[in-house]
């Protein structure tokens, strides 16, 4: 059961490394662009090239799914960034039961969004949890943990595409273990727990009296969607790369330095420069492409 990108490993290793994959569940396909095609989602255009059949309900609560389910007489329900509540009857479907691949270090962020939140908070370590799934969300016993550094200039996107690796090799790890009867459930530590909501637009604009660590943070968070925002001399712009500067400076989102990167001072005295960005209604660009057109004098203040 698995719906993105990030799924996409996790069932291309389960076939490397031998497992039957009787079928595939996906969210059903979605307009996409501004022409809106129907696009089937990534997991399933995977599974159609491998001749696996799937499976896209609009809900798992009639009795289709579940009967889809005992059909095959499953060893294990792998769930991978699916996007759906799963009802109890299906949790315990399997002789495994549902074995889910969580891409953070369980309890810490659970929930919608764990590789972005990681990122906007500036976590130096984050990695992915196999764990048993139960009626909660994220709340149950993990079966392996794999942890990996998070780089300090690194993306949230390009953090998705790391875990989404480890998970994979994590969760032929865990099987392995799992069929040989050695795996030993680990309790969740409940006092330690936080959970992460889904991220919307409401957390782009930038707030320069924040540190430089909290907004390049936020620039590197928020990459590809929906991209941290400023203004700039009134007319909105993305961020979308930045780097933390050597400079200081005294006013928040003032402008320190405009030859060749664009320098600016965020509330704690230090600065962030700014790399790339996007003008509304343009494409992305490098900062001198859009210095060398737009002219952004000393002390001009950001976001007003």
């Amino acid at each position: 059961m698995g719906t993105p990108d990030f799924s996409v490993p996790c069932l291309s290793k389960l076939i490397e490394c031998g497992h039957y994959v009787c079928e595939v569940f996906s969210q059903p396909d979605k307009p996409v662009g501004r022409k809106h095609v129907l696009t089937a989602p990534p997991v399933k255009q995977f599974a159609m090239e491998k001749n696996i059949r799937v499976y896209q309900p609009e809900s798992l609560k009639n009795s289709d799914a579940l009967e889809i389910i005992k059909s095959h007489n499953p060893d294990a329900i792998i769930v991978v960034a699916y996007g759906k509540i799963l009802p109890p009857d299906i949790l315990n479907a399997a002789k495994y039961g549902c074995i889910n691949v969580h891409a953070s270090l369980l309890p810490k962020y659970r929930g919608a969004a764990p590789i972005q939140y990681a990122v906007l908070n500036g976590d130096r370590e984050t990695g992915v949890t196999i764990m048993q799934m139960d009626e909660g969300v994220d709340t149950g016993d993990m079966l392996l943990v794999k942890k990996t550094e998070i780089d300090i200039n690194e993306t949230s996107e390009q953090l998705f595409d790391r875990l989404s690796v480890i998970g994979a090799d994590a969760l032929a790890e865990c099987l392995e273990i799992l069929e040989k009867g050695e795996i030993v459930p680990v309790k969740q530590d409940e006092s330690a727990a936080s959970h992460t909501e889904k991220i919307t637009k409401d957390l782009s604009p930038i707030d320069w009296s924040k540190s430089a660590f909290e907004v390049h943070n936020k620039v590197r968070g928020l990459q590809t969607w929906p991209c941290a925002e400023t203004k700039i001399n009134g007319k909105n712009v993305k961020i979308h790369k930045t780097s933390l500067s050597a400079l200081t400076g005294n006013k928040p989102g003032a402008v320190a330095d405009n030859k060749n990167v664009l320098t600016v001072c965020c509330g704690d005295g230090k600065c962030v420069d700014i790399l790339e960005l996007q003008p509304e209604g343009k494409k992305r660009m490098d900062i001198k492409s859009y210095l060398a057109g737009n002219k952004i004098e000393i002390s001009t203040v950001l976001g007003i």
